[in-house]
């Protein structure tokens, strides 16, 4: 699916990566299977494979690049749609204990068979992140919340920041016209604090990855109700 190894490898090695035959193999039944699925349910309007590589997978493995992740790092992703960032991630660093979350099961669905193609251990959450954000079981849990969405800093942070324990982080992967100082005040009433905003190139495009630490807890009230989040964002 993909365009061969050594074009993969070339590609990768232009943004720091060096990327192993197993790897590229992995990306390549990835690839595959993303672009075969999604003929009947809609996960990416990203099709091509070069585009695959560069805007899905290299992409989401740029959080390496910038983000210090230790080893046996938890991490989960929220809204993760058809598994970016985590699956990149998980595929260069197998070290990393991923938790998959997603709103609507059939992304999940996707997500259980593609994980069991790639022999990938994962965990997979089908719900809605104010709502799972409550469970004790998953509340300030986790080393690590990414997530890869369209929506503002105000709501992002007020869905993922619940789930980083004490010293914990958060990323959010973001396009260049986002407003990342409307979300300040956000992320310091959830007890974040951004730690730095990295700026980089996906070729012509623009990119940003914010780096927020959880340095208090998140009080009990949030995240609030998805009704309560639209009428007052915070």
């Amino acid at each position: 699916m993909l365009s061969g190894f050594e074009y993969a490898e070339n590609q990768f090695k232009k943004y720091g990566f060096e990327l192993t035959e197993k790897q590229y193999d992995l990306f390549d039944k990835y690839a595959d299977f993303l672009v075969k699925y999604n003929e009947n349910v809609n996960l990416t309007a990203i099709t091509e494979p070069d585009e695959i590589l560069l805007k899905h997978f290299i992409d989401s493995c740029l959080i390496l690049k910038y983000i210090n992740i230790p080893e046996n790092s938890t991490l989960i992703d929220v809204g993760t749609g058809a598994g970016f960032p985590s699956v990149p991630l998980k595929i260069m660093r197998p070290d990393i204990e991923i938790t998959l979350l997603d709103s609507l099961n059939k992304r999940i669905v996707f997500l259980e068979k593609l994980c069991g193609i790639l022999c990938i251990d994962a965990e997979f959450i089908h719900g809605r992140a104010e709502d799972i954000a409550k469970d004790l079981k998953y509340r300030e849990s986790f080393d690590f919340v990414c997530a890869r969405a369209v929506a503002n800093m105000s709501l992002l942070s007020e869905l993922c920041i619940p789930f980083a324990k004490y010293a914990g982080n958060f990323i959010s992967m973001k396009g260049p016209s986002e407003d990342i100082d409307s979300g300040r005040l956000a992320i310091s009433t959830l007890g974040g604090a951004i730690s730095k905003i990295y700026e980089y190139n996906l070729e012509s495009d623009s990119r940003k990855i914010i780096h927020v630490i959880k340095i208090s807890h998140t009080p009990s009230k949030y995240p609030r109700t998805s009704s309560q989040i639209k009428r007052k964002p915070l």
